[in-house]
């Protein structure tokens, strides 16, 4: 399956190494800035975007979901946020006509970078099943057929639903409500893949499934512990906090098994306005932990902090459950496993230990280093047991800080997208909206995948995202998606998912960005997003679209879901009309959302509600903060890999999206089918810079092969490898998640090496 449409083809461009920088952001930074928007967007229009992204009258950045400071500068963007607004304000646009000079066998032969930089959907287009090109379609006759189809299904969890983090709340909340009023619950969500182990682990131990700081509580830490996470290319804007933080007196801990410029040194690219030419030391301690051993850390930090006496006794005592049982386990400490898991010695341990003993207030900051593993769920509550032993809950300067990565991933899941909602939430929607909810939980991204497989799905609708190339498995995958008979894409532009030879018939309507006005019986719209720490605001793009014939998503939601259902229960084209009806519905279903368009239309927007913060109130059964009991998972090989991979970004990428081909701090240009390997393990072998091999991953359903990968020697623990998503995901087993959560193990993946050949690459030094 080597040659399977869904893959990233194979690169032969040539590879350049340069030494890694040790340095984030600066001059750098707002050159790549400049650079990308003035080739995407021209000079005008880079100029008229990045004065009005993230302002309280702009548009929120597609990019992460970092919050915005409540007194914002006139350029309130990072490098990435400036590249994610030049790739969707882009000048260039893929019209039918472009779309159908070439087949799909050719598209599907281009790269991510290429099908990027193809230019924005105008129309919409459709390819039938046994054609080989797509063709142009009218609006009417593209929902039509979508309707018809959704009608047609006999069983409606032969359908599924797929959303991207970016869908703002209006077009979720309705999208949602489309899908219960159909009769399922298959909302399967990049959440799934990345932050539902956070969701997971926080909603069973502190009653919430997010986090509980807000922005001005960094400057408050004393320590901030960032885990499994790098902000550097992934939210650069928190290099601004962590570095606001730092001056304030706090001390960082970074925890990952490779060093990363960006908790290096930063240099904020605005302070050279202010004549500050010096650059901030962020990270006072780096933990290279070997992949998947930071539960090991984490057991040895609570054991010292116990043995130290450094626990909050009265919180203890009064707000959580289960710690003598959990004080009991962690009295003793088997510190032979935890330094030969780690990698660390003891000393590296017991000075972080000491770091974190002295603080009275503590944030854990953590992404998909912890949460895409096998125990994701139980390391992300060994990180809320550390806390919870010093009572770093409900207190200025302390909490918790999953960083969620798509700019309203988290405001998709509290309106609705969600495959497994409770009883509780579900009666909620139902009693707002009038709608009959269905009760039985649908598919997430795994199980929609293995059900597309057995052939059991009908129809796959996926509003916004690049699902083949984000998921687990890439061939896996691309088979799937291949059988079901309709697949429906709300995009702005091409992606690989766009491309694959389907069996079936394949419907691509193009939407607004939200860059972009959205216009609505003749009365400019606005919509809303909620960042990482739960404030909803609102986001208006101010750009004219990029076509006449482009739709808004909750437009087209509506008028689908008013084709297939009638206007009888909901008054869906109503509230395509106006936004505020949709609102006002959320406001109905949906605690927190009090007075909601009143509120949004304040400055910064409004906080949703957080007991555990505000009121140290735990939605738990016992009404306290649970300490959880874990063993240590074994970090031994156990399908014949002599390696454990993880996949990573590269700073010229977010998410599925590849703005370029270099990945500067790294010291990595031209070519993305690199692995890292440490340094001495590649001299013990021969092996230079540039040396190709190919990967086999190992997994009890046997083994996946991925040939012509180049090796760069780096600072990664022995027995450890890197490598770029979503080329590496096709070593992904689909079957190989997280307990409970059922994320995919993208950080923990068994390969070996299989031939060898001596091409080098040329490294620039």
């Amino acid at each position: 399956m080597e040659n399977s449409s869904g893959r990233t083809p194979k690169d032969d461009a040539s590879l350049r190494v340069t030494s890694p920088k040790t340095r984030a952001a600066g001059i750098p930074a707002v050159l790549s800035s400049a650079k990308h928007g003035v080739r995407r967007m021209g000079v005008r229009k880079t100029w008229k975007t990045l004065r009005t992204v993230n302002q309280q009258d702009g548009f929120d950045c597609p990019g992460c979901a970092w919050p915005d400071p409540e007194h914002r500068s006139g350029f309130e963007f990072c490098e990435n946020g400036a590249k994610a607004v030049a790739e969707e304000a882009m000048s260039a646009r893929f019209t039918p006509e472009v779309f159908a000079s070439k087949s799909i066998f050719e598209w599907a032969g281009m790269s991510d970078y290429e099908l990027g930089g193809l230019g924005r959907f105008t129309h919409p287009v459709v390819r039938k099943s046994g054609d080989d090109r797509f063709q142009s379609i009218s609006w009417d006759d593209a929902l039509g057929m979508a309707s018809e189809r959704l009608q047609a299904v006999e069983d409606p969890n032969r359908a599924v639903f797929y959303t991207s983090g970016r869908t703002s709340n209006e077009a979720a909340f309705l999208y949602q409500l489309m899908v219960r009023r159909l009769g399922t619950n298959n909302l399967p969500d990049c959440s799934n893949m990345c932050h539902e182990s956070s969701g997971k682990a926080l909603g069973s131990t502190i009653g919430i499934g997010k986090g509980t700081v807000r922005l001005s509580d960094f400057p408050k830490a004393d320590v901030i512990v960032v885990i499994g996470q790098n902000p550097g290319t992934n939210h650069p804007r928190m290099l601004t906090s962590l570095r606001d933080a730092k001056r304030a007196g706090a001390r960082i801990i970074h925890v990952n098994p490779l060093p990363e410029a960006g908790l290096e040194r930063f240099k904020h690219p605005q302070d050279y306005m202010r004549l500050d030419l010096f650059d901030d030391q962020l990270a006072d301690l780096h933990l290279p932990v070997r992949i998947g051993s930071d539960a090991a850390l984490l057991h040895a930090l609570q054991h010292l902090a116990i043995e130290a006496g450094a626990v909050a006794t009265s919180f203890v005592d009064e707000h959580t459950s289960g710690f003598d049982a959990f004080a009991n386990a962690r009295q003793d400490l088997d510190w032979d496993t935890v330094l030969q898991d780690t990698g660390l010695a003891k000393e590296q341990i017991e000075l972080a230990a000491s770091m974190l003993n002295a603080s009275h207030a503590t944030i854990a900051c953590w992404a998909m280093g912890l949460t895409q593993h096998r125990n994701g769920v139980a390391v992300i509550q060994e990180v809320v047991n550390l806390l919870l032993l010093g009572g770093h809950v409900g207190r200025p300067g302390a909490g918790f800080c999953p960083v969620r990565g798509h700019s309203n991933v988290q405001g998709d899941r509290t309106v609705g997208i969600w495959e497994a909602p409770t009883e509780a939430f579900l009666d909620r929607m139902q009693e707002g909206t009038g709608v009959t909810m269905p009760r039985e939980h649908g598919y997430d991204v795994v199980n929609a995948i293995r059900a597309m497989e057995r052939s059991e799905v009908d129809v796959l609708m996926a509003m916004g995202g690049n699902l083949v190339s984000a998921a687990p498995d890439t061939d896996r995958t691309a088979a799937a998606i291949e059988q079901v008979p309709l697949v429906i894409h709300v995009s702005t532009k091409p992606n690989r998912s766009h491309m694959l030879p389907s069996n079936g018939d394949v419907l691509v309507l193009p939407c607004l960005g939200r860059t972009e006005v959205d216009l609505q019986s003749g009365k400019v719209q606005f919509v809303t997003v909620e960042n990482s720490m739960g404030i909803v605001h609102r986001s208006q793009g101010r750009l004219m679209p990029a076509s006449k014939d482009l739709r808004s998503e909750p437009w087209i939601v509506a008028e689908l879901a008013a084709r297939t259902f009638g206007e009888d229960d909901v008054a869906w084209r109503n509230m395509a009309e106006d936004y505020d009806a949709i609102r006002s519905m959320i406001e109905a279903s949906i605690p927190g959302f009090d007075a909601y368009n009143d509120r949004v239309r304040e400055p910064n927007g409004f906080e949703l509600p957080n007991p555990p913060r505000d009121e140290l109130r735990f939605n738990t059964p016992s009404g306290r903060a649970n300490f959880s009991l874990h063993g240590l998972p074994d970090l031994t090989p156990k399908h014949g890999g002599s390696h454990v991979m993880m996949t990573l970004r590269s700073h010229d990428q977010y998410n599925t999206t590849i703005y370029g081909l270099e990945d500067r701090y790294r010291g990595v240009k031209g070519n993305r089918r690199v692995v890292f390997m440490n340094a001495e393990e590649m001299a013990e072998r021969g092996w230079k810079t540039g040396h190709k091999v190919n990967l086999i991953s190992h997994w009890s359903d046997g083994e996946r092969h991925a040939s012509d990968w180049r090796l760069i020697p780096y600072a990664i623990p022995r027995g450890n490898l890197a490598s770029y998503f979503p080329e590496a995901n096709v070593l992904v087993p689909l079957d190989s998640t997280a307990a409970v959560s059922n994320t995919p193990t993208s950080k923990w993946i068994e390969v070996s090496f299989d031939g060898e050949s001596g091409a080098e690459a040329t490294a620039e030094e």
